[in-house]
C-alpha cells in the first residue's frame, strides 16, 4: 500500500539576511564579507520500507531523527530530494496542529473549512456536524475563535474532523500527545476502531506505551536513517534501553 524507496531529503540551512529594507541599508555600510556557503542538512538518508494494507506502523527516534519529515514526504507535503514514494489509497494527514484552520474563525466555521480542505462536501459535514461536536467535547466553545483555544482543544477539533470518516491511510504526528489523558484514551479507542475496519495508520509519538499499544510494527529512525524495523514492542524496548545508556 505504501512503498518508500531509498528516500533522501535535503534542506539548506544557510541564513539569508537580505530580505528586509533595514538589513539592506545595514549591509550598505558594513564591510563586505564573503557570503557564507549554504549548509546542507540531510533530514533523511536512503530510507526504505513498505507498509501493507491494514498495518499500523509507529515511528520512534530522538528529536531531529527525521520522523515528521518522513510522514510529510509520504503525505505528499514534501517532495524527496532523492528516491520515491508509492502510495495506494487516499491519505488523511494529521501532521501539524491546526493545519487547515483559520485561527480567526470560530470552531463552528472551522469545522466546515477544515472539512472542505479534507475533501468533505458541505452536505456531508452538515450530516456529521453533531458527531464531530460530540466527539470533540467542545460544544460550549463552538462560537469561540480557534486562536483562543489551547493546543489540546485544537487537537480535539482537528482529530474529530479528520476521523469522522474512515480514510484508507491515516497519518498522525504527535497530535494525540497534546490532549488530556481522557481524550488521549478516547482517541486511541477511535483509532483502534478505524484499524479494525482496515485503515492503515502511520503514527509518530514520543510515548512508547502508545506505540506499543497501537502499532504492529515500528520504524526506528536516527539521524535520518533507518536504524531498525521490527515488532513494535521489541523496537520500543530496544530504543528505550538505548536512550537510557
Amino acid at each position: 500500500m505504501i512503498k518508500v524507496d531509498n528516500v533522501s531529503m535535503r534542506f539548506n540551512l544557510g541564513i539569508e539576511k537580505n530580505f528586509s529594507i533595514k538589513q539592506f541599508f545595514i549591509n550598505m555600510f558594513k564591510p563586505r564579507k564573503k557570503r557564507p556557503k549554504k549548509e546542507e542538512f540531510w533530514a533523511l538518508k536512503d530510507v526504505s520500507f513498505e507498509v501493507k494494507k491494514g498495518e499500523v506502523i509507529g515511528f520512534v527516534g530522538s528529536n531531529g531523527a527525521g520522523k515528521s519529515t518522513m510522514l510529510k514526504v509520504i503525505a505528499g507535503v514534501m517532495k524527496p530530494t532523492k528516491g520515491k514514494v508509492e502510495v495506494q489509497g487516499n491519505i488523511c494527514p494529521m501532521i501539524e496542529l491546526g493545519a487547515g484552520f483559520d485561527m480567526d474563525l470560530t470552531a463552528r466555521e472551522n469545522i466546515y473549512l477544515n472539512g472542505a480542505v479534507l475533501g468533505y462536501s458541505k452536505k456531508f459535514i452538515e450530516e456529521k456536524f453533531e458527531e464531530i461536536v460530540e466527539f470533540s467535547e467542545l460544544r460550549e466553545f463552538l462560537d469561540v475563535p480557534v486562536r483562543n483555544f489551547s493546543s489540546g482543544m485544537t487537537a480535539r477539533l482537528a482529530f474529530s474532523i479528520a476521523t469522522v470518516v474512515d480514510p484508507e491511510i491515516l497519518i498522525v504526528d504527535e497530535i494525540l500527545s497534546v490532549g488530556d489523558i481522557a481524550f488521549q484514551q478516547k482517541s486511541e479507542a477511535k483509532m483502534k476502531s478505524m484499524i479494525s475496519g482496515g485503515t492503515t495508520v502511520l503514527f509518530v509519538s514520543h510515548s512508547l506505551p502508545q506505540i506499543e499499544n497501537i502499532c504492529n510494527r515500528a520504524v526506528w529512525l536516527e539521524h535520518g536513517q533507518v536504524k531498525k524495523i521490527g515488532k513494535a514492542d521489541e523496537i520500543c524496548k530496544e530504543y528505550y534501553q538505548n536512550q537510557m545508556e
